[in-house]
């Protein structure tokens, strides 16, 4: 995976994902409130390059971002990271601890064991 996210990084590629290409201008206005300064979002798409999860396109003076890693590749690695760090790679470990903290319910796992079933 490419390097982790930080929260400013996160929010503004969860922009990008809904919007699948976008100019600056698209990006800051799609931004939720308070939005940040043009600026900032335009350090932080060079970052965001950097790092590998955005491409651009020049189209005259001004950059057509779109997104290099779906949000789906980002979430499976992020939440394998999550399990991996937390909870030494136990899928099982993960879904006991959520239903102790009661944020999982019985029909949630009912659901997912049936999931589950009909992916056999």
């Amino acid at each position: 995976m490419n390097k982790p996210l930080t929260k400013a990084e996160e929010q503004v590629m969860q922009v990008l994902w809904k919007l699948g290409t976008a100019y600056l201008k698209d990006l800051v206005d799609a931004m939720p409130e308070p939005k940040p300064h043009s600026n900032t979002i335009a350090t932080i798409i060079k970052i965001l390059m950097d790092k590998g999860y955005i491409s651009h396109e020049v189209h005259g003076r001004v950059h057509c971002y779109a997104p290099v890693i779906s949000k789906e590749e980002y979430s499976s690695s992020s939440i394998k990271t999550l399990v991996e760090g937390y909870f030494e790679g136990s899928f099982s470990d993960v879904v006991s601890f959520m239903v102790k903290q009661e944020d999982l319910k019985v029909a949630d796992l009912e659901l997912l064991l049936q999931q589950i079933k009909n992916k056999k």
